[in-house]
């Protein structure tokens, strides 16, 4: 597995405040990546320091193994800022092959790539569209299919699916697990159901300070998620802390079970049959704890 991304102790500072306070981590080519933390935390400085929009005041940044807005680096990274819009006055195809031509591409390959782009993500009848013409959702996809130009190896989105229907949301998660294998994505928001289904791996940020969150750590004991359809009550833990293999079982602040076991004794099975034997009724039994238990539980 490759590194894709080095940060070594890098501050940023707006006077007084601090955005980054000495952040330091290695990210590497693979599943999705998620950036979370409050409004404040320094998420957009750290995406700005990354494309190279702002420089550090200490500290360095390595990203293919270049420094930020270095010419190798030109076509590999591409960023969507989350109030990124379209230029109402102008056709969809136009917009994207001007942008896929300030990327070094001849007109005829760029008018190739608007194509291809806008089919990933499932607008190609949009191709002579004006933006105003389109939902907020449509537009939204059709700024990700400009990140897709050239095809880049890093894609930063901020907030992609903030604001959206559910139908136009899914197609950005869609699109992500598409070509996670050919792109690494690096995902900001607030939406953490939606981080914990697409990221393995996770950056935290609190008042510009990071704590990187391995979400497969090795450990001795592991962690299943039981969601009921009512609130967990301890008459379900009782039960559960009886199964053979399970240390411990709590209720979580959503009222799903967490029931924590030997990592050599899976229980899963027999937290299922016991499930059966007293007529409960679950939502879903998750291998691991949800982003939210792991950020903040």
């Amino acid at each position: 597995m490759s590194s894709i991304i080095k940060v070594n102790n890098i501050v940023k500072r707006y006077g007084s405040k601090t955005a980054l306070n000495h952040v330091s981590f290695e990210l590497f080519a693979g599943d999705p990546i998620a950036l979370v933390g409050p409004n404040g935390a320094g998420k957009t400085t750290l995406f700005s320091t990354l494309c190279g929009y702002l420089l550090p005041d200490e500290g360095e940044i390595s990203i293919l193994g270049h420094k930020p807005n270095h010419p190798a680096l030109f076509n590999k990274l591409a960023a969507l800022p989350q109030d990124a819009q379209l230029d109402p006055r102008f056709s969809v195809s136009k917009q994207l092959g001007l942008y896929g031509q300030l990327q070094g591409l001849s007109k005829k390959v760029a008018q190739s790539e608007v194509k291809r782009v806008l089919e990933l993500v499932n607008l190609s009848d949009c191709y002579n569209v004006k933006p105003h013409e389109l939902s907020h959702g449509m537009r939204k996809r059709i700024c990700i299919a400009q990140t897709l130009l050239a095809q880049p190896s890093i894609i930063l989105l901020d907030e992609a699916t903030a604001g959206l229907d559910p139908v136009n949301a899914r197609e950005i998660r869609n699109l992500v697990r598409s070509l996670k294998n050919d792109i690494t994505f690096i995902l900001s928001s607030h939406d953490l159901a939606e981080l914990d289904d697409l990221c393995d791996q996770v950056l935290h940020l609190e008042l510009g300070e990071l704590k990187s969150v391995n979400r497969i750590a090795a450990s001795e004991l592991a962690t299943l998620t039981l969601k009921l359809r009512n609130p967990a009550t301890e008459n379900h833990v009782s039960v559960l802390q009886n199964v053979l293999g399970v240390k411990d079982v709590v209720v979580n602040p959503s009222g799903a079970l967490l029931i924590q076991y030997q990592t050599n004794a899976p229980v899963d099975l027999d937290v299922l049959q016991a499930c059966r034997e007293q007529h409960w009724e679950y939502k879903s039994l998750i291998n691991g704890k949800t982003l939210e238990d792991e950020l903040f539980g």
